[in-house]
């Protein structure tokens, strides 16, 4: 491996940013990192296809916060979630503000006002929610005119939440003379659509195929009674040492389940959920990163939205709508190259649910019988046949670029 293609050198990076890199150690960049930041340092529209964890806020931000510094301008980040937009903030500030650039995040469940004094700073890095900024626009207290660069990240999420309506009134509130950026998991229709109507020649780079589970993450399913799912879920939560993220499909469920925990074990658990105000969802995030909660119970508002590094398992305590959500949330542990654990549960009659989601990962959960607890801990690990077995294909990591002549190219 040469290496341009082991470290951020050769990639195009200004001396200064590559010494702020050095310095928060970022040595090595992710697939997605090398592929996708030669070309959007050259302004090139791209469309990201990549997992959660891949590294895909510095392939964008690396690139934006350079070409700020070069050329006057703003940058908007538009996210599904608050908590995906405080994430995509810290990690922009930690590159931008040693370059002098300011940041403003746009969310909802927090003040307008103290937004409105952040604005008045004229910062060049946007962080918004479709829905707090399209409040913004409607009162004219957000100009996009100047905007040179637009993200869209986790669109496809977005496109889940039913926020079309507000990105294509955000796209036509940007200027057409811009460089476009879509970062997903997936690649639906909506995205192709959006990609061909308001994108110039984008060079798609995808890491691995739409739907490919982590293969650091191990998978284990068990079929199980509604009634036996929390004794199961505390006999997981005694075996394991580390963080634990569970999820449920409601909020009520959430909110239940975090409460039996507590009252039913030592573990000391929290929730997140869309119920919660900004700061209860703030305090559970930090409280989850620092150890103070053991266990965060979460609807998939979390899936996308938390980046804590070292969860040792996540817990499907109820099995998500659709094999897309199953991956987004089994890939909250084992990130950036990290091994994890996911377990699920499934109820008997859920057996066509579980076939879905193995035709979206593209492999075979191993089934595990309910154990009998004597007090010692059982062998998580999936058995080696099985390892070998759900590892996906591996694809290409680049798939394709646009070979349409740069002579048809708008403006």
């Amino acid at each position: 491996m040469t290496h341009e293609h082991s470290s951020f050198h050769g990639l195009g990076i200004a001396p200064k940013l590559l010494d702020i890199l050095s310095k928060n150690r970022y040595t090595f960049p992710t697939p997605i990192q090398q592929q996708c930041i030669p070309f959007a340092i050259e302004q090139k529209d791209v469309i990201g296809i990549a997992q959660t964890g891949t590294g895909k806020t510095l392939a964008f931000g690396i690139p934006i916060v350079q070409s700020l510094v070069q050329k006057q301008g703003k940058s908007l980040i538009v996210v599904p979630t608050r908590e995906l937009a405080i994430q995509v903030a810290d990690a922009l500030k930690t590159i931008g503000s040693p370059m002098g650039l300011k940041t403003v995040v746009l969310i909802g469940g927090e003040s307008m006002s103290n937004q409105l004094k952040q604005l008045r700073l004229n910062p060049e890095l946007l962080i918004a929610t479709p829905g707090r900024l399209i409040d913004h626009l409607e009162h004219k207290t957000v100009d996009l005119r100047s905007t040179r660069i637009l993200v869209l990240d986790e669109a496809d999420r977005m496109l889940d939440m039913g926020f079309l309506p507000q990105i294509k009134t955000i796209l036509n509130s940007l200027p057409e003379q811009k460089q476009t950026m879509i970062f997903s998991a997936t690649m639906p229709a909506d995205i192709v659509s959006i990609a061909t109507r308001y994108m110039k020649l984008p060079v798609r780079i995808e890491i691995a195929p739409p739907g490919t589970a982590p293969i650091e993450v191990s998978q284990e399913l068990f079929f199980v009674e509604s009634r036996d799912k929390t004794e199961l879920l505390l006999n997981l939560l005694s075996e394991t040492h580390g963080s634990v993220l569970v999820f449920t499909r409601t909020k009520f469920g959430a909110k239940r389940l975090a409460r039996q925990i507590r009252s039913q074990s030592n573990h000391t658990a929290n929730e997140l959920h869309s119920d919660r105000s900004q700061a209860q969802r703030q305090e559970a995030m930090q409280g989850f990163r620092i150890g103070k909660y053991r266990v965060l119970v979460a609807t998939d508002i979390a899936a996308r939205g938390i980046d804590v590094t070292g969860i040792e398992l996540v817990v499907n305590y109820d099995l998500p709508a659709n094999g897309e959500d199953y991956v987004h949330r089994i890939g909250r542990t084992g990130r950036a190259g990290a091994v994890g654990h996911a377990v699920s549960f499934a109820m008997p009659h859920q057996k066509a649910d579980v076939k879905a989601i193995e035709q979206v990962i593209r492999s075979a959960v191993r089934v595990s019988p309910i154990p009998k607890f004597d007090g010692h801990r059982r062998d998580v690990k999936p058995a080696p046949e099985f390892r070998e077995r759900s590892k996906p294909e591996k694809a290409p990591e680049y798939l394709w670029k646009s070979t349409r002549s740069r002579s048809r190219r708008k403006g």
